[in-house]
């Protein structure tokens, strides 16, 4: 877990090993100040030798600006090291999100991929600037001060060994008891942000349904469980303190007390046991020695809250696509020829009812095939083994006559194109939007495919026209038009395989048989697969393929079908019963 989080350091590493540089030198600095003090009293005030008062308080001074000034560099380095590895996580992050495969993504939802890029990783930023300054600089000076105490007075330094065990046995306390909390809260963070996300996205049902007061309520329970959760954590972690005072009060009262005694029955002379300068050097080691245990503790609770969020980053960072890219990958598609061989598919592996069973399918390049079924009978999933957004459990799927899973998976998805029904726009201009389908697009091309997508014709009627700017979501445009912007930018793309997956379940039918009509007349050469529920979307198609339940139901044309599959009938006579196929 280590290793793969430290991986992302890289060209911070410098910052991050030349802050514990400059913590060591602060300590060397600051543990010299309590020695130089008791000589300044002992040698200097003491003895009336002005002198000895300029020599150690210049020495003091020289000491106290050099721990200034490491400390400054010290906190500049560790922010710019904890910062930039909070960068380069969540880069890292989101790259490795990017290279998943559909399935990698079902097995983390999208709030607790956005939860690990946030919270988690500010988690992780927070502990590792501690441990890269106050888990070194504790250690240090808790070390030296040890030494110079007991070469002061080593009786009276005895009084901190007895202390360490009673904050060890806190920590212990602390660590193992927060831990499982922790855990369970981050958890709960993923539930909190989907909630979120759920409700933003559907906020129009949830205000035409009048349903804000159950959101509300949802929200509530869910933000109450993290409120018990970390307060429950934190009334543990809270307990620390208080014991790390008390073992620091009661060290400065016992070694105040022993420590005058002696300076009394010693009649403050240095050379027949303790002095004043002494016992004020003591009582300085003895509270930073102990305020170094405190900052200890306090990195103790910060890697304590950090370790969850560290082994959900690490799930993240090490987890492989199903999607393996092939030694000698295959760059060129020939056509647009599409093959299924007694394909079987399932989202998760080895389960016992298949999604797609027993699937064979040919499909010339060129042809345009229309695919029905009634929901659920896993047209969707049938696509999508086309751009290779999952891979078959067994068969095989064919493009240009290769397996898929020899393509290059960038060079393969370049010659198909997907429209979804639920496509997404994104947040910028619609000239924008278009060019994710070709970053390259003139103005002229653009123009040409969305009238293809009958797209043009209202894009004009806003003022800006093709500058006109798209809210997030596409909240601004209806669902056909998203639609139909949708099928534009696709075809921006110039592929070999155009899927339209439901794609003008929003548009009218005149719309919907224009569409088709351009795609059919300017778009000869390019498989053209065509998912709907409206018969009359595909009445004209060369193939029709009707689905049930994860199987070929049957193929034919419109007029064959009507004779030989029931389902298709069925939904023929269903839909003209209405009038809908002859709006």
């Amino acid at each position: 877990m280590l290793k793969k989080l430290i991986n992302s350091l890289r060209e911070y590493k410098r910052a991050a090993i030349l802050t514990p540089v400059y913590v060591i030198i602060e300590v060397l600095m600051e543990i010299t100040i309590p020695m130089l003090m008791a000589y300044l009293i002992d040698y200097g005030i003491n003895e009336s030798h002005i002198a000895s008062v300029l020599i150690f308080g210049s020495a003091l001074l020289a000491a106290a600006a050099l721990q200034m000034i490491f400390g400054i560099f010290a906190g500049k380095s560790a922010a710019a090291a904890s910062s930039g590895f909070a960068k380069n996580l969540r880069s890292d992050m989101y790259r490795r999100v990017q290279t998943f495969s559909f399935s990698n993504i079902d097995k983390f939802s999208t709030a607790s991929i956005i939860t690990r890029m946030t919270t988690d990783v500010t988690n992780i930023q927070n502990a590792f600037q501690l441990i890269i300054r106050m888990a070194i600089r504790s250690p240090f000076m808790m070390f030296f001060c040890l030494i110079i105490s007991f070469r002061i007075d080593a009786q009276l330094s005895l009084i901190f060994l007895a202390c360490i065990p009673v904050l060890g046995l806190g920590l212990w306390y602390v660590f193992s008891h927060v831990h499982p909390i922790l855990q369970r809260v981050f958890r709960t963070y993923d539930r909190l942000n989907r909630i979120v996300q759920e409700n933003l996205r559907g906020k129009r049902v949830v205000k035409s349904f009048n349903r804000e007061k159950y959101e509300e309520n949802k929200f509530g329970e869910i933000s109450t469980t993290i409120y018990k959760d970390f307060a429950k954590a934190e009334k543990r972690i809270a307990f620390n303190i208080p014991l790390m005072q008390f073992c620091m009060y009661a060290c400065v009262l016992m070694i105040s007390w022993l420590g005058a005694k002696q300076i009394v029955a010693s009649g403050n002379n240095p050379a027949a046991g303790l002095s004043t300068g002494e016992l004020m050097s003591l009582i300085t080691y003895t509270t930073q020695i102990l305020m170094s245990l405190m900052m200890l503790s306090m990195v103790f609770v910060t890697m304590t809250i950090a370790r969850p969020s560290a082994e959900r980053i690490t799930e993240i960072l090490a987890e492989e696509s199903d999607l393996k890219e092939p030694s000698n990958p295959i760059c060129f598609v020939k056509d647009g020829s599409i093959r299924f061989e007694d394909v079987r598919f399932n989202y998760r592996h080895k389960s016992e009812e298949p999604v797609l069973d027993h699937i064979n399918i040919s499909i010339a390049s060129g042809e345009t095939v229309g695919i029905i079924g009634g929901t659920g009978s896993s047209k969707s999933s049938l696509v999508q083994l086309i751009p290779r957004l999952y891979d078959v459990e067994s068969g095989r799927v064919t493009v240009g006559g290769v397996d898929v899973r020899e393509y290059d998976i960038e060079s393969l998805r370049n010659q198909v194109a997907m429209v979804l029904q639920k496509n997404v726009l994104f947040s910028g201009t619609i000239k924008d939007n278009l060019r994710w389908g070709d970053e390259n697009a003139s103005e002229e091309e653009m123009v040409r495919v969305c009238a293809l997508a009958q797209a043009d014709g209202f894009i004009r009627q806003f003022p800006d026209k093709y500058d006109t700017y798209i809210e997030q979501g596409g909240v601004n445009l209806s669902g056909g038009q998203k639609q139909r912007l949708c099928i534009a930018r696709a075809l921006l793309k110039k592929p070999k395989i155009l899927i339209l997956d439901d794609s003008t379940s929003a548009v009218d039918t005149k719309t919907d048989a224009l569409i088709r009509k351009a795609l059919r007349e300017e778009l000869p050469e390019t498989t053209k697969i065509i998912i709907t529920q409206r018969i009359a979307s595909v009445m004209d198609a060369d193939k029709i393929i009707v689905l049930d339940n994860g199987r070929i139901d049957a193929v034919g044309q419109h007029e064959e079908l009507l004779k030989t599959s029931v389902i298709y009938k069925e939904a023929y006579e269903s839909q003209n019963k209405g009038g809908y196929l002859h709006e």
